[in-house]
């Protein structure tokens, strides 16, 4: 056997990187194990530790939308000195590698390697590491440090020739004679040992290597799992209404007139022309009148009070009825119709709790808690009572349960719904909502979940791996830059491979101190934050009206809220006295549209001001397009002008220190040149934001 030339076990054996053209045979995977039996064939290993990233160990699948670039990181090191390498191979839903994606080490000498990959198609994908020795990189090492110095020339550049001439076996044959050409320099002894090394390092020979490495013992980390879902599980802009508003007629002493899908698919022209994607509509079903609440949650109920929407269930019908005030099925068929063709996908609020008047509750008797006198115990979260609604008892009937919400969900898929915000569901075991969703989503991977779950970190989260493709947060209670800062760089960095935010700023249930003392300016800031913080969010309506009365001090429920009676709203009065912030809204969901960096969720960072009320920070995305970036400066002091300095991390945005740029306010039209300080002047109520 010649020096140099390989061992014939198979596991030395050069190993091609993949390629788009000519896909090779995977190599036998060869994983680092603690212990190995005698009987087993020794094989050269090198270690690929802790992949990222790894959602319950794997067990459960990282989540991409097409076109979303992730980055898969990985330990790897091997023994001795030799050079180690690294690579992701991404594989398709039909098992097909992706193109070649080379790994860096993260911050020399850590072992931590890392690449971006990029999935295109929706399905079930899978990532790995392929960790591998690299002989030319070792062989360039050495040469570069022996050449010099005289040290075994003849030797090293004859091993140095046969390494590029293996390498040059599994190059392409358009780019194979730059690397035959090395091998050729390095044996020609007419040149100077220098001008022969310097051939085989031009930057030709090395980006074709670097293109098509030789690799020796290859070892590929398990295939974890990826979920690439449709786009809109990531990026959307959502508004909240009640049906029974729009179009409802209300005057002191006469009973008053509910509005119905015919009169609700009336607004959906105007929250279209806002540029929202999806509109939600709070439950729609028959609601039972025992122990009905009236105005501000009072017990007190008076012989008109529509009820809670939550409190499902009637002798008229439950979860798969409609209330018989808002009109029909078929109306409400014609409603998800008129949104389709404005561009609006319908999403409807599932609750799983019912009325006492619900027909489960003679049907399924056992799927209820009884307290100690016999009766049906009612929902609470103290001090809040819900005297109107019973909750499920899970434990029960599990299996009946899970029939049934399927059985459900795909009653209301059938009528074109395909996004669901799902209610409480921290309230449910989690290994229902893993059942339920996986069996949705085996036959429909296209429906969504959002999961209103404000709730402890690890049940938000595991609510989020088990399957939810969104989730509500603690936005809403995230007001100053320390809050915000590092309450989005967990969000963007740590869980941004399986939990995807909504940022709602407001909800029925949830007017916050901060709207209701800021007015005007804080409905503005919260908008601005949430539009371009998070790739999704939503509004309740009235919110652009700055709506902010509380019921009392102290309370996050708004006064005469409309979980409890009709609330009829004067749109086009508003606009006409300019009491609305929708131009706002419209420019910030435009924006969201136009810019590829706001759809997404994973690249932000943020950038040092000199003022605590001042908050700035970035998001880049890149694309074969061409890169996009939006920097956004905002005045989180609602009740006073700030000014402050800007000091933009420049190498982050992709400049040098010294180089300034033009940039254009989006909000204004005006563009400035703006460079690594920046001084900045916002006026609450004028220019709440750049």
């Amino acid at each position: 056997m010649p020096p140099g030339a390989p061992s014939p076990d198979s596991s030395s054996q050069p190993s091609r990187s993949p390629q788009p053209s000519e896909p090779p045979e995977p190599p036998e995977p060869s994983q680092p194990t603690q212990f190995s039996r005698a009987s087993e064939p020794l094989r050269p290993t090198i270690p690929v530790q802790d992949v990222r990233p790894a959602v319950h160990g794997g067990r459960k699948p990282a989540k991409a939308v097409p076109g979303e670039t992730f980055q898969v990181t990985a330990t790897v090191f091997r023994e001795g000195h030799e050079a180690v390498a690294a690579n992701v191979v991404l594989r398709d839903p039909g098992g097909r590698p992706g193109p070649w994606t080379p790994m860096r080490e993260l911050a020399p000498g850590t072992d931590r390697w890392g690449a971006d990959a990029t999935p295109d198609a929706e399905g079930p994908w899978t990532y790995a590491v392929e960790a591998w020795g690299d002989p030319v990189t070792t062989w360039r090492h050495h040469a570069q440090i022996k050449i010099p110095a005289g040290i075994d020339t003849d030797l090293v550049l004859e091993e140095g020739a046969r390494l590029h001439e293996r390498a040059a076996s599994g190059v392409p044959r358009a780019e194979r004679a730059a690397v035959l050409d090395a091998a050729q320099a390095l044996r020609d002894t007419g040149r100077s040992p220098a001008a022969r090394l310097a051939a085989a390092l031009t930057p030709e020979v090395r980006s074709v290597l670097a293109r098509h490495p030789l690799r020796e013992f290859v070892t590929s980390s398990e295939e974890l799992p990826l979920l690439v879902e449709r786009h809109r599980a990531l990026f959307g802009s959502w508004y909240e209404f009640f049906p029974r508003s729009e179009g409802a007629v209300v005057k002191e002493g006469e009973p008053p007139v509910s509005g119905t899908f015919r009169t609700a698919a009336e607004r959906l022209p105007a929250i279209a022309e806002m540029g929202f994607d999806v509109v939600y509509l709070p439950p729609i079903h028959p609601i039972g009148t025992t122990f009905r609440k009236g105005p501000n949650n009072s017990l007190s109920v008076g012989r008109y009070d529509v009820g809670v929407p939550w409190a499902i269930g009637s002798p008229e019908g439950g979860h798969d009825a409609v209330h018989p005030d808002l009109g029909t099925l078929d109306d409400f068929d014609a409603f998800v119709r008129r949104a389709g063709e404005l561009g609006l996908e319908v999403a409807l609020d599932f609750a799983l709790q019912c009325s006492p008047d619900h027909p489960w509750v003679e049907k399924h008797p056992d799927w209820f808690r009884r307290r100690a006198d016999g009766s049906i115990a009612y929902a609470e979260n103290p001090p809040k009572k819900y005297q109107d609604i019973y909750p499920i008892a899970f434990h029960k009937d599990m299996p009946g349960l899970i029939a049934e919400t399927v059985r459900l969900l795909r009653f209301w898929m059938g009528h074109g719904v395909r996004v669901f915000r799902v209610d409480n569901p921290h309230t449910k075991p989690v290994v229902f909502w893993e059942r339920v969703i996986a069996e949705v989503n085996g036959t429909d991977p296209d429906v969504i979940f959002l999961a209103e779950a404000f709730t402890r970190p690890a049940m938000m989260r595991t609510l989020a791996a088990v399957g939810f493709q969104q989730s509500y947060t603690y936005f809403t209670w995230r007001n100053d830059k320390a809050e915000l800062t590092e309450y989005l760089t967990e969000l963007a960095r740590e869980t941004a491979h399986f939990l995807r935010p909504n940022f709602f700023v407001n909800t029925p249930d949830i007017l916050h101190a901060y709207l209701q003392d800021g007015g005007r300016p804080a409905f503005e800031v919260r908008a601005v934050l949430a539009a371009t913080l998070s790739p999704t969010w939503g509004v309740y309506s009235g919110f652009e009206l700055c709506e902010n009365t509380a019921v009392r001090r102290g309370s996050e429920e708004y006064l005469n809220s409309e979980k409890y009676q009709l609330r009829p709203r004067d749109w086009v009065g508003a606009e006409r006295r300019g009491e609305t912030i929708a131009p706002l809204i419209t420019a910030l969901n435009r924006l969201r549209r136009t810019s590829p960096a706001l759809r997404q969720l994973r690249d932000l960072h943020f950038h040092p001001t000199d003022k605590e009320a001042v908050i700035a920070y970035s998001k880049t995305a890149v694309d074969e397009h061409g890169s996009n970036t939006v920097l956004v400066v905002v005045n989180l002091d609602p009740h006073h002008t700030q000014e402050a300095t800007v000091s933009l991390d420049m190498p982050q945005l992709g400049l040098e220190w010294h180089e300034s740029v033009p940039v254009r306010d989006e909000l204004t039209g005006e563009t400035y040149h703006w460079g690594r300080a920046n001084y900045v002047r916002l006026e609450p109520g004028r220019a709440p934001a750049h």
